[in-house]
């Protein structure tokens, strides 16, 4: 079974599971993060006509005890029931999306005790992740939910991950889900952060995943946790990506391979992409839509990361907006607007 017959997602990624509760207790920026899903939220998502969302979770939420990798606190895969079922009945899509994983997470402020790359222990604890969530939710259909199975992978590296681990990784992470349930549909992300896709794994006909954040210093602007930056206030076309500016030509260029792919009868979803407070809103507005426009020409859909926060179209307190009060929320109704168009 392939998943090759999805239809264009578009919509939000929230951010409920994305840290563990001992990491949002240390930053009070986080503490939105708590795992208790608005459907308020989810419904304003479904009435302005979008039809996905996208759940980034960390495996340390669901790990009670961690001498026991192996036992998943209930009460948290309650919480993950709760999303779908509050997706499905507002007519979105859920993506469940392991964010931070067993051995690996593209945001490195945590040590973890494994090397999901390396070690058969994280490995088996991924696999057993996924196997769980394929028997929890083997009833529901493909076109409600699918899983997402690794955020980021990082871009191959001698001797820490090949592609050829990747693949294999991955590989037996979907056999594992499909010897339980076909008929799920399955998102495999491109290496280097998402920039970059994966023929080789072509032939599992999994959904593909790229990313919407070039060029970097326009999307990642003044961003804190980003060091060793040289910031130069971002413009569009002109704001740069490894010291070369970027224009549209150049988008175009970027997102060609994964039209390569789209070509082979794969979809292929924007799973992240946006830009954080820093940059200019009227800035990132403009290059948002040739984003948007680029990938809506090539059937690519788009999830915004995040739906409420500092990339959000709520309450991300940028300070060059003129928010509309959306009951007591504060909207930024341009890029609502921008993001429906497309």
């Amino acid at each position: 079974m392939t998943d090759r017959t999805t239809s264009r997602w578009k919509g939000f990624n929230l951010l409920n599971l994305f840290i563990s509760k001992k990491e949002a207790d240390m930053n009070g920026k986080y503490e939105r993060h708590l795992g208790d899903f608005s459907e308020e939220y989810i419904k304003w998502i479904a009435d302005w006509g979008f039809n996905c969302i996208r759940i980034p979770m960390c495996y340390r939420n669901w790990v009670g005890d961690e001498k026991d990798f192996y036992k998943m606190d209930e009460v948290v895969l309650e919480k993950i029931d709760r999303v779908i079922e509050m997706g499905s009945r507002n007519g979105l899509h859920v993506s469940l999306n392991i964010h931070r994983a067993p051995g690996y997470c593209i945001n490195t402020e945590i040590q973890e005790p494994f090397d999901l790359w390396k070690d058969r222990e994280a490995q088996q604890l991924f696999c057993f992740y996924w196997e769980t969530f394929s028997k929890r939710y083997k009833g529901i259909s493909g076109d409600k939910l699918s899983f997402d199975l690794l955020n980021e992978p990082p871009c191959p590296e001698q001797g820490k991950m090949t592609e050829a681990d990747y693949v294999r990784i991955m590989r037996e992470a979907i056999n594992t889900i499909r010897e339980v349930d076909n008929n799920r549909k399955i998102v495999v992300e491109g290496l280097c952060g998402g920039n970059e896709p994966v023929f080789e794994l072509v032939d599992t006909g999994a959904i593909q995943s790229c990313r919407a954040y070039i060029p970097f210093g326009l999307s990642h602007y003044m961003a804190e946790w980003v060091s060793d930056q040289k910031w130069e206030t971002p413009v569009w076309p002109g704001a740069k990506q490894d010291e070369r500016p970027w224009d549209r030509k150049m988008l175009e260029d970027h997102y060609e391979k994964w039209v390569k792919l789209t070509r082979k009868g794969i979809p292929v979803i924007c799973g992240e992409g946006g830009a954080y407070i820093h940059t200019p809103h009227e800035v990132m507005l403009k290059w948002m839509e040739d984003v948007l426009d680029i990938l809506k020409s090539n059937n690519i859909g788009f999830l915004l990361w995040e739906f409420s926060g500092e990339f959000g179209i709520m309450d991300s307190k940028r300070r060059d907006v003129t928010y509309e009060d959306w009951h007591g929320h504060a909207l930024d109704r341009k890029m609502l607007e921008l993001m429906r168009k497309y």
